[in-house]
């Protein structure tokens, strides 16, 4: 595997590197990396998102901060289909489930990573081969006043049902623009979280995912 390229100095210099991959597709960009191409992505999720980190020169990783921290950039692809439908919901982080007190939006993971977003479209459709699939033109976003109200709202009703021990009742249908799911690889995958009575229980691990209404959204805004 080729070593990822150093990070970008300025946002201008991301941009640039995040334009001029617009058009190539991700076979050609696996090659120039010397990375194996899965077959598909039904047991590789993340590796069309590794891959794009890997030719922008992320930083961050999975560490609870933007993946240009330098740049306070978050780096997220999303597949979108034929017709620029976005056929998926955006993870953005793990919920905290314990530990939680004195937590408010402003100091919380998902606001740090949406502050500014650098949104990578990619051709998600199943029947085009993976090696196939194209990279679409860079967006930069920052939500506005309004989307950074609804993304604060949706957050702090679903921290609520966290700190008062009813996790369990929080469905993908609670929230308008964030929503809270299951994140592990399956159900037998537990972790602590506050139970009923303030004492700790166990649960699946969970995270924060923005709908697909509200991508779709800024995507047609953008594009």
């Amino acid at each position: 595997m080729k070593k990822a390229l150093n990070s970008p100095n300025s946002i201008e210099e991301l941009m640039q590197r995040a334009e001029s991959m617009a058009g190539l597709n991700l076979g050609l960009l696996a090659n120039y990396h010397q990375i194996e191409m899965p077959n598909d992505l039904k047991r590789h999720k993340g590796w069309v998102g590794q891959l794009i980190e890997l030719e922008l020169g992320a930083l961050a990783g999975s560490k609870p901060e933007p993946d240009f921290v330098h740049l306070g950039v978050e780096l997220k692809t999303i597949p979108i289909s034929r017709s620029g439908k976005v056929l998926e919901t955006t993870y953005v982080s793990v919920a905290p489930l314990t530990d939680i007190q004195g937590l408010t939006w402003e100091n919380s993971v998902v606001c740090h990573k949406l502050q500014q977003v650098l949104w990578i479209p990619v051709q998600g459709d199943r029947d085009i081969p993976l090696a196939q699939r194209q990279i679409g033109s860079p967006i930069l976003w920052q939500p506005s006043q309004e989307e950074t109200q609804l993304l604060k709202q949706d957050w702090e009703e679903i921290m609520e049902f966290i700190s008062i021990g009813q996790v369990d009742k929080v469905t993908a249908r609670h929230g308008e623009v964030l929503q809270l799911r299951p994140k592990a690889a399956n159900s037998q995958v537990l972790t602590d979280s506050i139970g009923r009575n303030g004492e700790l229980t166990q649960t699946n691990p969970r995270g924060f995912y923005l709908k697909t209404q509200f991508t779709q959204k800024i995507l047609s805004q953008l594009l």
